[in-house]
Formats: C-alpha cells, sequence, structure tokens
C-alpha cells in the first residue's frame, strides 16, 4: 500500500450517499463536480438525449438517460452525462454496464474523462463511449473492440449507426445537436 493510500481517508458507496452537492468517487477518492455545467454544457445534453430518445423507439428494450449514479464497485461511482441502457435500472443508481455513455468536456473534467473514465468505461466493457468537445462542436466515437477502444468516427458533422442490440441498429443525427 502507497503512502497516498495510508493518509488519505478511503470512501465507499455508503459515505457517498451522505455528502452534499453533486460527487463522483473514484477508488475511493471523492471528485467535485462543481460548479455546475455551464448553460450549453447542459444544453448539448438535453439535444443529445433527446436524439438518442428519437433513434431508439425502434430497439423496445433500450432508453437514454441523463446522468445516474453508475456504481462501478463499492469504491466508484460515476454519473456519465448521458447512457444508454437496455434494461432497467434499480431504484436507486446502475449496477451493470450500460450499452453507451458520453461525457461532455469541460475544462475541470477533460483529463478525467479522457483518462480515467475512459479506462474505467473500457474496463467495464461499455461498447460505446462518447467524448463531446462543445468548444470545437466535435464528438469522438469509441467502440470496443477486442476489450479496447477503437476510435470510429471524429468530429462527427452527420449521423452515426450504433448497434444496439443484435436486432436493433439505430442511426442517430449527432450534428442536430449543434443546432442551438
Amino acid at each position: 500500500m502507497g503512502l497516498v493510500h495510508k493518509i488519505l481517508p478511503h470512501y465507499t458507496y455508503e459515505d457517498y450517499l451522505h455528502w452534499e452537492g453533486n460527487w463522483e468517487l473514484i477508488e475511493g477518492s471523492p471528485i467535485a463536480m462543481s460548479p455546475m455545467p455551464v448553460p450549453r454544457h447542459q444544453l448539448i445534453a438535453a439535444l443529445l438525449v433527446t436524439e438518442f430518445s428519437v433513434a431508439l423507439k425502434k430497439c423496445k428494450n433500450c432508453k437514454a438517460y441523463l446522468p445516474v449514479d453508475y456504481k462501478v464497485q463499492e469504491d466508484t461511482i460515476l454519473q456519465p452525462d448521458m447512457l444508454v441502457l437496455c434494461k432497467s435500472p434499480g431504484p436507486k443508481f446502475l449496477d451493470f454496464a450500460p450499452l453507451l455513455v458520453a461525457e461532455i468536456l469541460s475544462p475541470t473534467t477533460a483529463l478525467k474523462d479522457r483518462n480515467t473514465k475512459y479506462e474505467i468505461y473500457q474496463q467495464q466493457k461499455i461498447r460505446y463511449y462518447l467524448i463531446i468537445d462543445i468548444n470545437t462542436n466535435s464528438i469522438e466515437i469509441y467502440e470496443l473492440s477486442n476489450e479496447h477502444y477503437q476510435l470510429v468516427a471524429a468530429n462527427n458533422d452527420g449521423s452515426f449507426d450504433f448497434e444496439i442490440e443484435d436486432d436493433c441498429r439505430v442511426n442517430v443525427p449527432l450534428s442536430e445537436i449543434w443546432k442551438d
């Protein structure tokens, strides 16, 4: 055990439940999710979930969600900006890997989204990971292949076909989220 682990407290989901404000927990370390996202971040998140919701109507079991607690393990709780689930989450948190997660970059989260969360989502075998940059109006789409993410589209200014379930493939017009 390293010196940091001997000095710093290690928090769990039980601790997380009692915190005020908006937090994530990564390997026992609390990460403040403040200040609140800027208005454009919130607008893009809403438009993204709308486009996925419309496209997913043909997939009977799948829905797009705005942030929910994703309990990866007892000491790791994440809140992706948007997720796609093909089964219902528990009443308090999600305890299984979503099919797709999207993170909208901000100056305070970009490093974590591109590195720490990228690795966690890849380890959890989440099929698609979208990284959205609202400053450049670009989207990076990563797809899991042989247990590693591969960049399959970047700077997406059109639509993209997602294979959601074995019998359901959807085309999501991602360029629509930039029409604000």
